[in-house]
């Protein structure tokens, strides 16, 4: 029972360690003008890889971009990016989870998810100038950049420590 429970904290608490560290990479992207509007790198999408190791990720991505939408500088079309863009993440890192045995592949449904999404909300919900298929390739090409490239530098980082990363050790927690 006292595993059961370690495990539920640990689960909560790298939940919420993911979604502080990916709100605060995008404050950090947004610092220098990348992480609102047509042309996007946001660093904090690398860590959509942290799916491939920990189901808790999921979570701690979608949370993180949620209340990182909340600091969005464009006004009007908030509420919809605070929907839209989030469903994006959570599409996006249960993809990733889902390819965990293919761990080269798992930024890709980050990647297709919000170069998807994010241009039709920033067309339609805070009335960007340009057209939809440029949004696709601005926002596609931040995604690629971010989540796949510095995602896949982050998990040939981290795959060493990997098996910390489950926590479990010699009791199974």
């Amino acid at each position: 029972m006292i595993y059961k429970h370690k495990r539920g904290v640990l689960y909560l608490t790298r939940g919420a360690v993911i979604a502080a560290l990916y709100v605060a990479l995008t404050l950090l992207s947004a610092s220098v003008g990348l992480a609102f509007g047509p042309i996007q790198l946001r660093l904090s999408e690398a860590l959509c890889v942290l799916a491939v190791f920990l189901p808790e990720a999921v979570p701690g991505l979608t949370i993180g971009c949620l209340i990182s939408n909340l600091f969005s500088p464009l006004g009007a079309g908030m509420v919809a990016d605070l929907i839209f863009g989030s469903l994006a993440t959570l599409i996006g890192a249960m993809g990733a989870r889902w390819l965990r045995s293919r761990p080269l592949l798992s930024p890709l449904p980050t990647v297709a998810a919000n170069t998807v999404v994010v241009p039709w909300v920033l067309a339609f919900f805070y009335g960007a100038e340009e057209s939809v298929p440029y949004l696709m390739l601005t926002v596609g090409v931040g995604e690629v950049l971010s989540a796949w490239v510095l995602g896949l530098i982050l998990l040939r980082a981290l795959r060493p420590f990997a098996s910390r990363f489950t926590g479990e050790d010699e009791h199974g927690v």
